[in-house]
């Protein structure tokens, strides 16, 4: 559950006509447009990746990864290592499938698929012999949320669905053999997280106090016997709630858990499952959290002990910290593959042979098939390869003071070819807004930075992974405080710095990005010369008030983040863009999914009727087949053709002229 989380996908998108677009006039473009670096086609940037997220079978003989199918559509290919007989393995013909896994069988291959972006998840099974799919969880309104596997029981599959109660998530072992599904382990309605022992029983559990917020680590002797509570971290001292507490048992029955306790910032330690106490720091960093990507900890665990042998960080970059010395020589030799950063992404079962992706701030992510015995890698395939003829453009790491003294972490992409001064900006605020942008390879970012922008992308006080005090200075700060403040303090940061003309300032971002857009055009509407939100919401009370049922034990969260918006109509008002749109300025881009579960299209709809009763200029684009963020590369193409066209018109940007996408099912509102 990503909450209000959103993250646009950096390998789909692209492009469609922006229509009479009255009020701020039209800027010439800017006289340094012939300077730039040869212009991206659109497609090539942000269409489907030729091939990429490729995973090795438990045998270490076939390789699995993603490709478009014959009509376009994201698939899930096999072939044999080192032979020319790829196959399609699953048979999508619409959204797409974003991620898979090898079940231990290496038989069967687990991916997850949701029906036009509502995010009522199944589990599904492709059987490689007999080339048919299963769905494992064929329950009308259910989604299927953790997914656990183990070497050792090949055959079995824990998912945990809310099948039973839409607001809980029970635990359920499914047999794969026979798509046999039973209760495992029932909620009862707090919590969140679920991990299994070495004996792939669920042994312990995150909860939820329903009247505190805090977080509370349970554990039991083993099945059918009682709960009891290990741990409890007070809410303000438990920083993120989403990331993964409990990353398993050892094989002694020790507890490795991801502790906020001792330390501002998130640690990786050793606990006694019997007492809680702390037996040894695995692995810390006086700057930043353990390294999380959409809330999982980014570890290398050994496949047989499940001892941690090596522990990601980011502060600004991503970094290995190894503490297994049965790896080091593996990470000395593939720390020679890349400038940048590499990730252990798939692992056989004899732990031979490893599937390894890299990437930088300007090459898309490239795979190799590392051999620990000869500690020699060969090359798999690119990602992107269709870019490698085009100049992309680097991302400095940079910190800024805010108002208030802090330092704020961010990330500036300048244009290719021309100097960084004076240039068109996009303030490009993430989602969620318990998320955090990363240095690396961004689809969106390059495509803004060929077309002649500046883009800061900041880690606004309330971003994950710079500790506890981080997040808890983001409390009550939304829209109208210091969390918009670092946003506005980075454009004068950049003004100051001469990097950005301060007439030719855009916002731009979805989700929590989206609504920030809209306060910085409703709350500081000198700064901004045009917006476009994606998905983001409009009024703070609707969105709490339409939160899909299974964010129940999560919304407390919430109300002690933001504020109790149902309840405390004046501070709703005072921090929600609806109630301001006459004070908005600049013209508006707008795009959101019809299904979305998180922030209901009632979001778009209210913000666009207010803005344009006051004679905003607003264009509006509605997708009937999108949730919360786009899917399919065709609605991706179909908005960021328009993005591009509104930023050229309103900041003097060049861009690629709008084509119609066949197969964008966009509708103008």
């Amino acid at each position: 559950m990503k909450l209000l989380s959103w993250t646009p996908p950096s390998i789909l998108l692209a492009a469609t006509a922006i229509g009479a677009l009255a009020g701020a006039p039209a800027l010439a473009p800017a006289p340094a447009s012939a300077e730039l670096a040869a212009l991206i086609p659109r497609e090539a940037l942000l269409g489907n990746p030729v091939k990429t997220n490729p995973q090795i079978s438990p045998d270490g003989q076939t390789l699995a990864y993603l490709a478009p199918s014959p009509d376009g559509v994201m698939n899930i290919w096999v072939q044999t290592l080192g032979k020319d007989d790829a196959k399609l393995a699953s048979r999508d013909t619409h959204r797409g499938i974003g991620t898979y896994q090898w079940a231990h069988d290496g038989r069967h291959i687990l991916y997850i698929q949701d029906k036009d972006g509502d995010e009522n998840w199944h589990l599904y099974a492709t059987d490689l012999h007999s080339g048919s799919t299963r769905d494992l969880t064929p329950y009308p309104g259910a989604a299927a949320d953790a997914i656990l596997t183990d070497r050792n029981h090949p055959d079995e599959v824990l998912v945990s669905l809310n099948k039973r109660d839409p607001t809980t998530f029970d635990m359920y072992r499914v047999k794969l053999s026979t798509g046999e599904l039973t209760l495992e382990v029932e909620n009862p309605g707090d919590v969140t997280e679920w991990a299994t022992d070495s004996d792939f029983h669920i042994r312990a559990a995150v909860a939820l106090d329903g009247q505190t917020s805090d977080t509370i680590l349970r554990v039991r002797a083993g099945p059918g016997q009682p709960w009891r509570d290990l741990l409890r971290w007070e809410f303000w001292e438990a920083g993120d709630v989403l990331y993964k507490k409990i990353l398993g048992f050892t094989r002694d029955g020790k507890l490795i858990v991801q502790s906020p306790m001792g330390s501002d910032m998130t640690r990786l330690v050793l606990l006694d499952a019997q007492t809680g106490a702390e037996i040894r720091e695995i692995a810390a960093d006086r700057r930043s959290d353990v390294w999380n990507v959409f809330w999982v900890p980014q570890v290398v665990q050994d496949p047989v002990t499940y001892e941690i042998q090596a522990v990601g960080f980011d502060y600004l970059v991503p970094e290995w910290r190894v503490v297994d010395p049965k790896i080091t020589a593996d990470f000395e030799a593939l720390r020679k593959l890349t400038p940048g950063m590499f990730t252990i992404d798939s692992r056989d079962h004899a732990d031979q042979r490893w599937i390894v992706g890299t990437y930088t701030d300007t090459q898309p992510a490239v795979f190799y098939l590392y051999d620990r015995t000869t500690r020699k890698a060969e090359l798999l395939f690119e990602s992107m390869p269709q870019l490698s003829g085009y100049a992309l453009a680097p991302t400095r790491q940079v910190t800024y003071t805010a108002r208030d003294g802090l330092a704020i972490p961010a990330y500036l992409t300048l244009p290719v070819g021309v100097e960084g001064k004076n240039l068109p900006l996009i303030m490009h605020p993430h989602g969620g807004p318990w998320h955090r942008d990363d240095w690396g390879f961004d689809a969106w970012v390059q495509l803004f930075a060929n077309r002649g922008y500046a883009v800061l992308q900041p880690n606004f006080r309330g971003s994950v992974g710079y500790g506890k005090t981080f997040i808890n200075r983001s409390t009550r700060e939304w829209g109208v405080g210091a969390m918009q403040h670092d946003l506005t303090d980075g454009v004068k940061w950049a003004v100051d710095q001469g990097i950005a003309d301060p007439k030719r300032v855009a916002i731009m971002g979805g989700s929590y990005g989206g609504y920030a857009t809209l306060a910085g055009a409703a709350f500081t509407p000198e700064l901004y010369a045009c917006a476009v939100d994606l998905v983001g919401p409009s009024n703070v009370a609707t969105l709490f008030a339409s939160m899909p049922p299974y964010w129940k034990v999560r919304k407390l969260r919430w109300i002690k983040r933001v504020g109790d918006v149902e309840n405390d109509d004046a501070l709703n008002r005072r921090i929600s863009p609806l109630f301001h749109a006459d004070q908005i300025r600049a013209p508006l881009l707008i795009g959101h999914g019809a299904n979305d579960p998180r922030v209901k299209l009632a979001e778009s709809d209210a913000i666009v009727a207010a803005a344009r009763k006051h004679g905003l200029p607003v264009t509006f684009v509605v997708y009937p087949d999108e949730g919360h963020g786009f899917a399919r590369p065709e609605n991706n193409l179909d908005f960021m053709g328009r993005v591009e066209e509104f930023l050229a018109k309103y900041l003097g940007g060049r861009c690629e002229p709008w084509r119609p996408v066949k197969g964008s099912t966009a509708e103008v509102r």
